[in-house]
């Protein structure tokens, strides 16, 4: 897959991953390394992109389609910053995530199960979002999105900016999201907290995977544990050498 902004600077080159129906994924990389710009291809919020290459979602191709027929498809994008409506009220910002469902009660319980998630939401549900914390904003996006009930969820960045306690418990959280069903595919620069609930990984840079494999694999590689982990190169565990990754580093 190859994406490029205003048909000019090609960002992803030659990239390709496969997330598995049921996975946790999670996309390490440094700014600029591209992957703010895979999920924003995926949910089509750029347009005509990417330029060469496909996406597939169960079975379809998802390419050239508008944001809001891939939404409908059962994808949901948490953006980077949130993007909660400010003005609204915790309660209007979660109904906005249902607004295509047509089943009431089905939403009534979706809504009791996203406040048994993050009960903070129900305390505040009519504050004013832009009134909440940064911690709290999260949870509400990532309610808004769940409320969509999506089988597939793009998180971009959700630790960004938060506390590492808060970081912990929103974790966790989507642990217990993927755990009951839906498939996650986040993108992260804090790789350690990000692998300890992820079942697989990729390792983008300069817009091309070259490194992915299960969370344990990651964890035990020489090049992530540097520059990921913040292992110095000198402590850094050896070998795992029966592991051959399937793309090299650059």
């Amino acid at each position: 897959m190859e994406t490029r902004y205003a048909g000019r600077v090609t960002v992803l080159r030659g990239l390709s991953l496969t997330v598995e129906e049921g996975q946790l994924a999670v996309v390490l990389g440094s700014n600029g390394a591209g992957k703010t710009t895979l999920l924003r291809t995926i949910s089509g919020l750029i347009p005509d992109q990417p330029e060469k290459g496909y996406i597939e979602f169960e079975g379809q191709r998802i390419n050239g389609r508008e944001p809001e027929d891939i939404a409908a498809l059962g994808i949901a994008h948490v953006l980077e910053g949130r993007g909660v409506f400010p003005e609204l009220t915790v309660w209007e910002n979660l109904q906005l995530g249902a607004y295509r469902r047509r089943d009431p009660a089905a939403v009534r319980a979706d809504m009791e199960w996203v406040f048994s998630l993050f009960p903070r939401l129900n305390e505040r549900l009519h504050q004013l979002a832009g009134t909440l914390s940064g911690g709290e904003q999260q949870m509400l996006a990532i309610g808004r999105a769940l409320l969509g009930r999506p089988r597939l969820l793009l998180l971009d960045e959700p630790s960004v900016g938060l506390a590492p306690k808060l970081v912990a418990e929103i974790f966790q959280v989507l642990k217990e999201i993927n755990r009951q069903g839906t498939t996650i595919l986040m993108v992260e620069q804090n790789a350690r907290a990000a692998l300890e609930v992820a079942h697989y990984g990729f390792v983008l840079e300069t817009g091309r995977i070259v490194l992915e494999g299960t969370a344990d694999q990651l964890k035990a590689n020489e090049n992530v544990q540097e520059m990921y982990l913040g292992v110095p190169k000198e402590t850094a565990v050896k070998g795992y050498r029966r592991w051959k990754p399937k793309r090299r580093w650059a």
